[in-house]
């Protein structure tokens, strides 16, 4: 009796394109193979981790975030999958530098920390800098304290306006609670009011550390701060419309302290994040 295929019987289809009937039947009843299924595993757990991140890894810390997983896979065939996928990192736009007020005759400090980003334990020197964000109620104002060892964000203020009491000084506090300090700290930032203001000066008299400004209109002496700002911006606030204050302030509180603090991996640092960085420091120490 003849088996037929939408219709049409096998035998006469295998006929017409020249194929063995036996052949036909033994590639009907095959199954897949185990490089298949590899591929297909692999391309799922890949999806599932760019989508985890928010789209905000390309494949070098897809890479890394699948070998903490225990995920064996070469950093190339990660690369390819995502193309062939069309999994790509979220696009970053062009970030313009938006320095502080510096116009001011309040006094300034000489830059001692010139440069020296890398530094071998935590503590030796902290970064400051403040940012705006748009909302729909108006600006929103984030300053940060950053210690250069690990580049963890130690503290930081979300405020409505640009007063000392508002932006460094609450980070400035923070960051003395999240992290000792020891003595020849030295403490960077721009030449910003806020920074140059009795106000703050008066916060930091008689602690054992070296206030450090950048020179005049060199956004370079600030890179890292800089940068960690142009993070914030290109993964999340160019991304995302804020309707309110509130709104953005759970946002970036998230961002920092669950986003890139605990679990976005840092080229910089090994691929580690800052607090697992911190941990390694500490326990080495112990």
């Amino acid at each position: 009796m003849k088996r037929y295929c939408h219709m049409f019987a096998v035998e006469d289809l295998c006929r017409v394109l020249n194929v063995g009937k036996s052949s036909y039947y033994q590639w009907l009843g095959q199954t897949e193979s185990i490089q298949s299924i590899k591929r297909r595993e692999l391309t799922e757990e890949i999806r599932t981790t760019f989508h985890q991140f928010k789209g905000r890894y390309g494949s070098p810390k897809i890479h890394q975030e699948l070998l903490a997983k225990g995920i064996a896979c070469t950093s190339q065939r990660v690369a390819k999958i995502m193309q062939s996928e069309g999994l790509r990192c979220i696009i970053k736009k062009k970030y313009r530098v938006k320095t502080t007020d510096s116009d001011h005759k309040l006094a300034i400090c000489e830059n001692h920390l010139n440069r020296q980003f890398a530094q071998d334990s935590p503590s030796k020197a902290w970064v400051s800098d403040i940012t705006y964000i748009p909302t729909d109620q108006g600006w929103i104002y984030l300053t940060i304290v950053m210690d250069l060892y690990d580049r963890k964000i130690i503290g930081w203020s979300l405020s409505d306006d640009m007063t000392t009491s508002n932006t460094i000084g609450k980070a400035w506090k923070m960051a003395t609670i999240n992290r000792e300090i020891k003595s020849g700290l030295i403490f960077h930032s721009d030449r910003g009011v806020q920074y140059a203001s009795n106000e703050f000066k008066d916060l930091i008299k008689n602690k054992p550390i070296i206030q450090s400004m950048s020179r005049k209109g060199n956004c370079w002496d600030n890179a890292v701060a800089e940068n960690f700002f142009k993070i914030l911006k290109s993964e999340l606030i160019y991304h995302k419309h804020f309707y309110s204050h509130f709104q953005a302030k759970v946002s970036i509180a998230e961002f920092i302290e669950a986003w890139y603090n605990r679990s976005r991996r840092h080229s910089y640092l090994g691929y580690m994040t800052p607090v697992e960085f911190e941990n390694r420091y500490y326990k080495m120490a112990a």
